[in-house]
């Protein structure tokens, strides 16, 4: 378990950015797989969320998943009673006594609080849901809130480094028709291969849409192999699948 120095400062909140380990799954799964659309065994997966859950004080069915699918869309949670997991890529909320949880093998996991407001959130930030705007579109909904981006902690968690992440020269192109900047986040391996830093592109957007308080976990995924789930190490191996970390924030029934 990992945890940020900035949310850990706010007692109103509870997070944590979960690793791998003390759940119950086997085999490539081992152990805390969180993922429901994984192939791991379904009461395995459900057991390790009621793990989660009893570590933040609350029932299975009040941390909130999503169904995430690398887009750029972003939900309100206004109801405490959620059936099933909400589709979307980000999620905000006032409400207390609920957590919201995002999935992840390489992509980063943003957990965010809204201090003057006690508004909480969690994105889901891959490269296509950073690309599109999925940070953008959480902060528009946090200004249908009434919330302040200045009034942001926002903590950037474990990913896969630049170092580990090779695309080739059409992810490249991706990321140069929507800005020639984003060339500072590609280092060049050979003619058609490069290395990009989805940390820093994220980081940059955070702070371009003026973030103030922001902190990393700067630990590799993909390195990580005791600790974390990977989808690029698992595909490097030669597994057909892969286990998810879960990473979680709630708001404590005292925030007003």
């Amino acid at each position: 378990m990992f945890f940020s120095k900035n949310l850990k400062k706010n007692i109103n909140i509870q997070h944590c950015f979960f690793s791998r380990k003390n759940g119950v799954s086997k085999g490539i799964y081992e152990s805390l797989n969180c993922g429901q659309g994984s192939s791991d065994q379904i009461e395995n997966v459900n057991k390790n969320l009621e793990l989660v859950s009893k570590k933040f004080d609350i029932e299975k069915k009040s941390l909130i998943l999503m169904n995430q699918t690398h887009s750029n869309e972003v939900e309100i949670i206004k109801s405490k009673n959620i059936t099933g997991r909400v589709k979307c890529d980000a999620m905000l909320s006032d409400l207390n006594e609920i957590a919201l949880s995002v999935l992840t093998a390489d992509c980063i996991p943003i957990l965010i609080l809204e201090k003057k407001n006690g508004i909480i959130g969690c994105i889901h930030a891959g490269w296509k849901g950073a690309l599109s705007g999925v940070i953008e579109n959480t902060f528009k909904k946090l200004g249908e809130m009434d919330g302040n981006i200045k009034e942001l902690a926002v903590s950037v968690g474990p990913c896969i480094s630049q170092k580990n992440y090779e695309v080739k020269d059409d992810f490249y192109n991706e990321f140069i028709k929507k800005s020639k900047n984003n060339e500072s986040f590609f280092l060049k391996k050979d003619k058609n291969t490069f290395n990009f830093d989805l940390r820093g592109f994220v980081n940059r957007k955070l702070i371009d849409l003026g973030v103030l308080e922001i902190d990393n976990i700067e630990i590799d995924t993909f390195a990580s192999d005791n600790d974390y789930f990977s989808h690029r190490r698992a595909k490097k191996l030669g597994h057909d699948d892969f286990g998810r970390c879960i990473s979680v924030i709630k708001k404590l029934a005292s925030q007003n």
